[in-house]
């Protein structure tokens, strides 16, 4: 099993996400990742689509794809140079002044965005990988009781400068 990636162009109409996502379950594969948004076209969407699959059946998932006719196009992400980044926002609750201090020099060394908070709450917000996500979300619970963890799937897009090489 290996960490896979996918990105889609597809139709911008109702029932395509429903259309793809059923693909998924009804062949009982599992989704880890998924995001999807209007292009700079209206009438196309672009999905990013994170799984754990093995070989054999991460082609079989792609061929399925490409033969679903609201599918324009289907590319591998897996094994390319890309920029990809997920949005994370984690909201840690019942801090003590000790603890906000803490928390402001965490987001300092991790580049997080402190987006909100009250006098015992404190709301990050952090757009990177998704390995130095998990990263701060491992810091942070084992440090603080009561957080609440909020992700948004990876987006991701071809690097330019190892492709022109």
């Amino acid at each position: 099993m290996k960490k896979r990636w996918i990105s889609l162009f597809v139709e911008n109409d109702i029932g395509v996400l429903a259309k793809i996502s059923g693909l998924f379950s009804g062949k009982s594969y599992n989704l880890e990742s998924l995001t999807v948004g209007i292009t700079e076209d209206p009438s196309i969407s672009r999905m990013t689509i994170g799984l754990n699959s093995d070989d054999i059946t991460f082609e079989q998932i792609k061929k399925q794809l490409n033969r679903m006719v609201e599918v324009i196009k289907v590319m591998d992400f897996t094994d390319i140079s890309t920029h990809m980044k997920e949005i994370l926002f984690i909201k840690i609750r019942n801090c003590s002044k000790e603890d906000k201090i803490e928390i402001f020099q965490i987001a300092d060394v991790f580049k997080v965005s402190v987006t909100d908070y009250s006098n015992d709450s404190i709301l990050l917000e952090c757009v990177r990988t998704e390995t130095r996500n998990d990263a701060l979300i491992k810091l942070l619970t084992g440090r603080f009781k009561q957080i609440e963890v909020v992700r948004g799937g990876s987006v991701a897009i071809e690097s330019i400068s190892m492709t022109d090489r």
